[in-house]
């Protein structure tokens, strides 16, 4: 029996000799990497040889102890094992190694024979075959089993064909080197490595080959790969999702940015605090309530950097006017241009539906309340909603109002129901009711009352002062009499009722911190109004309006989630409803009648006007599904109350529609609810009318509005042909908005009209947002194909309503007719010469522009071209983009 023992003897000084081959024993540990080392001639048959060291190699042998039978008593080991552990040299047992010099010289004869086919095949495969053919290759370790691979299977050497060997390195042996000759300055002659040096290197290679058997080793490697995998992702996901930076997880350069643009060094204590919530850190909903000016809207917007920055995902930023829009986005333009992210106005007439995909960068939306809703249900539709990873609401107490507010509420209600995996951080003023808000959103709150500079609100009401205190029972609280002069009036362009979000933006600029030690605003009242201003301005509690006005509101929410198909079956509308805020405040809001009972009424109503039918599937359930009108009321946000009407006039202008001039298209774009905020002056109806062509003339009694029906008027006589007031009165407003167009003079418009400035440019915003409206509900029938290309210019023209000339420079944010005129004037005639202005030149130039004002326009300059140039090239993109789906054999 043959029985191979491995040995280390690490006391043995024994050198190998450099008459030897090179060999490629490598320390355990350093297995993954071979390299060429030297490996001595076993001489004689004795237990030790006499080895010089080569390249640091250990002294190794061997002892083979022959037996009746072969067997090798090795067990299987890991791959980590070291199978020549304890041993520092290889020598063979006298009888075997015997055998071995036997072989060896047979193979030498053959070879000098010129036959070394058959002869070495022969002479290996009989003493390899008698050593172990009685071993079980079961019983082997993979180690062994691979040595008998490259036993029993034949390999071809590259140069010869013919030469085949049981080792594959026995094709190419490196020659020995002799010290003798190497001192004569000979060339080394030519030595055969002998088969006790093939077999002593195929059994270090076994050793330090990967087992291909043990199971256990490869399930411990693929664990712990798996964990690697896992773990090297969560770091990933924690650099890339949480922090980048020092500054609240953002880099350094925001906090400099902020500095530079904004001139604030450093955040109050409030901020950092809120910043630091565990409810911000895990991107769970917020809802934190400051008094005004207290510094909130830095919080949202380090937030936003962070979401734009850390986790790549777009954000949306809604604001509750069209003046506060233009104002943040020539804000946060340098933001954008420095930190690389687009910055997108949705406003009054502004904004692409869908927006444009990106796939480089990501985008800030900064919307109003309205627009805001528009673009949710654009992403929505387009299955794009998941892009959105932060919603920031300013105003969020806007909830209770009117129909604003429930415009508010359902798009709140749609991203909550749709994507729960978008933020929504709401900031608000102190409200009574907050817990109800945190339902709704599934929010948690924060509350701190700190004011950089006191406020102190007062009221007027006849001789007498009056300090607003809430806590008292009639709100107010004496003060002192009217004894001083008033430094400054702000009076509005309204004769409407202040709203209290009006009210608080407004009082809020009292006192400037750095500046000011406190601030006061003082209400002005008489007496039939105190009742009213306790309850809207200084209420503190905030209600659901989805029942405001008839319950547009919810009328509207469900045709929108049943045209996006959110919902198709009552059961799914009734549970969308659950996560309002108007099931949260149903007892408060609707005692009278449930949840329930108001849903299933908004469904009948949808059906009696045609905007959704309900059909069977095949289980016989009843589907609700939305009509063509349906759809192109929701995807143009017409109000429901109008929508007929808008049907039946946009059809009959087909019939006959003006095209020489703008009139007959401002009509159709004139805003319905605005007809009944003005009484026209027949008189200057009569001269505006009389003034028209006769084709404007024509078009005008075409719609319902003779001219005799005016003369009449303007004569003081009876009519005795009846005539629908309403259309009367819009086409007097149309009339006030063709002027406009012609002149582009808003103080000679109003004061031909005898209407107040501030009405005509309501009057003007309105227009232009409905006409925006008006063109998609034109988009979605396809009998109104002709207006969409009229519209589009239309409502262009009615947006900026300026010469044609200035109309590129007042596309950038902030730029008003006289500032643009000031710019056309100075040479700035595109946004090109705008982009790449000086900004100190631009100081210079302009008159009582500042050098931030100046930075803000060019900054947002920039951003615009920046947004054209980037939408263009998506375009080029998606052209020159493979197409997934080409038709293969």
């Amino acid at each position: 029996m043959h029985e191979i023992v491995v040995k280390r003897n690490t006391s043995s000084s024994r050198k190998r000799s450099r008459d030897g081959m090179r060999s490629r024993i490598t320390p355990a540990k350093k297995r993954s990497s071979f390299t060429s080392e030297t490996c001595s001639t076993v001489e004689g048959h004795t237990h030790t040889r006499d080895m010089s060291e080569n390249n640091g190699t250990e002294l190794m042998y061997v002892d083979f102890k022959h037996d009746n039978s072969v067997s090798f008593l090795i067990q299987c080991c890991s791959d980590n094992e070291d199978l020549f552990e304890g041993y520092d040299s290889i020598v063979g047992d006298s009888s075997f190694l015997a055998k071995l010099e036997d072989v060896e010289l047979q193979m030498r004869q053959c070879h000098d024979q010129q036959t070394p086919n058959a002869c070495e095949d022969d002479l290996s495969d009989s003493v390899l075959a008698e050593d172990f053919r009685d071993s079980p290759p079961r019983a082997l370790p993979s180690s062994q089993l691979e040595f008998q691979k490259a036993v029993t299977t034949p390999h071809k050497s590259p140069s010869s064909g013919a030469h085949n060997t049981s080792t594959p390195d026995l094709m190419n042996p490196r020659p020995a080197i002799n010290h003798a000759d190497l001192t004569a300055n000979k060339p080394p002659p030519k030595a055969r490595r002998s088969m006790k040096d093939h077999l002593k290197k195929v059994l270090i290679d076994n050793a330090a080959t990967s087992s291909t058997v043990s199971k256990t080793v490869q399930q411990k490697e693929a664990v712990m790969t798996e964990e690697m995998s896992f773990a090297m992702q969560a770091m990933e996901s924690i650099s890339a999702e949480q922090d980048l930076g020092p500054f609240f997880g953002l880099p350094s350069k925001v906090k400099v940015l902020i500095l530079r643009l904004k001139g604030i060094q450093d955040l109050y204590e409030w901020q950092k605090t809120c910043l630091s919530l565990d409810s911000v850190q895990q991107r769970r909903n917020l809802i934190y309530s400051l008094p005004t000016s207290g510094g909130k809207t830095l919080v949202a917007e380090i937030l936003i950097f962070k979401e734009l920055l850390c986790r790549k995902k777009d954000a949306l930023l809604i604001l509750p006017y069209i003046s506060l829009v233009q104002e943040k986005v020539r804000g946060l333009s340098s933001f954008g241009i420095e930190l690389d992210f687009m910055v997108e106005e949705y406003a009054g007439s502004k904004g692409r539906f869908p927006p444009v995909k990106r796939r480089n960068k990501n985008s800030l939306y900064v919307t109003t309340i309205e627009k805001g809703h528009s673009l949710v249900n654009s992403l929505i539709e387009n299955d794009r909603l998941d892009n959105i990873g932060l919603v920031v609401v300013d105003e969020l107490h806007m909830l209770g109002d009117g129909s604003r507010g429930a415009i508010l509420e359902i798009t709140l209600s749609k991203i909550l129901y749709m994507s729960k995996s978008t933020q929504i951080i709401g900031m608000s003023a102190t409200l009574g009711n907050v817990g109800d808000l945190q339902t709704f959103l599934n929010a948690e709150n924060y509350t701190n009352d700190f004011r950089p500079v006191e406020l102190k609100e007062y009221v007027k009401i006849k001789e007498s002062i009056y300090e607003v205190n809430p806590r008292e029972e009639t709100c107010f609280s004496f003060s002192r009499l009217l004894d001083f002069k008033v430094l400054m009036i702000i009076c509005g362009q309204t004769t409407e009722f202040l709203k209290r979000s009006q009210y608080k933006q407004m009082v809020g600029r009292a006192g400037r911190a750095g500046i000011d030690a406190m601030g006061e605003s003082i209400l002005i009242l008489q007496d039939k109004d105190i009742n009213m201003v306790k309850n809207q301005i200084f209420f503190k509690c905030c209600y659901s309006n989805l029942l405001h006005d008839g319950g547009r509101g919810l009328f509207s929410l469900v045709l929108s989630f049943i045209g996006l198909k959110i919902t198709t079956t009552v059961e799914q509308v009734r549970d969308f409803m659950k996560g309002t805020l108007l099931s949260v405040q149903e007892a408060q809001v609707s005692p009278e009648r449930s949840l329930w009972d108001l849903t299933v009424e908004s469904i009948d109503t949808l059906k009696q006007k045609s905007l959704i039918e309900v059909s069977a599937d095949v289980n016989n359930q009843s589907i609700l599904q939305i009509t063509r009108l349906g759809r192109a009321t929701f995807k143009g946000s017409i109000d429901l109350s109008y929508c007929d009407l808008l049907y039946r006039d946009l059809s009959k202008g087909l019939e006959g529609l003006l095209l020489n001039s703008f009139l007959h298209l401002v009509y159709l774009v004139t805003p319905y609810d605005m007809v009944n905020q003005c009484k026209p002056d027949w008189m200057i109806y009569f001269r505006q009318f009389t003034n028209l062509s006769a084709a404007e003339q024509k078009m005008a009694t075409a719609v319902g509005v003779p001219e005799s029906f005016v003369a009449r008027k303007a004569a003081g006589q009876s009519v005795r042909k009846s005539v629908d007031i309403v259309v009367v009165n819009r086409l007097y407003l149309a009339l006030v908005l063709y002027s406009l167009l012609k002149e582009t003079n808003l103080w000679n418009v109003s004061d031909r009209f005898q209407l107040t400035r501030g009405f005509v440019q309501t009057l003007l915003s309105s227009a232009s947002a409905f006409g925006s409206s008006v063109l998609h509900f034109t988009e979605e029938l396809e009998e109104f194909w002709a207006y969409k290309s009229l519209l589009s210019e239309l409502t262009r023209r009615l947006t900026y309503c300026v010469q044609a000339e200035l109309i590129p420079l007042m596309e950038v944010a902030g730029v008003m007719e006289h500032r643009a005129k000031q710019l056309y004037n100075a040479g700035y005639k595109t946004l090109a010469h705008l982009a790449n202005a000086d900004p100190q030149i631009l100081v210079q130039t302009i008159e009582n522009l500042f050098k931030r004002q100046a930075n803000q326009i060019i900054a947002s300059a920039k951003m615009l071209i920046k947004e054209k140039a980037e939408a263009l090239q998506e375009e080029v993109d998606d052209l020159l983009m493979l197409p997934s789906d080409i038709p293969s054999l």
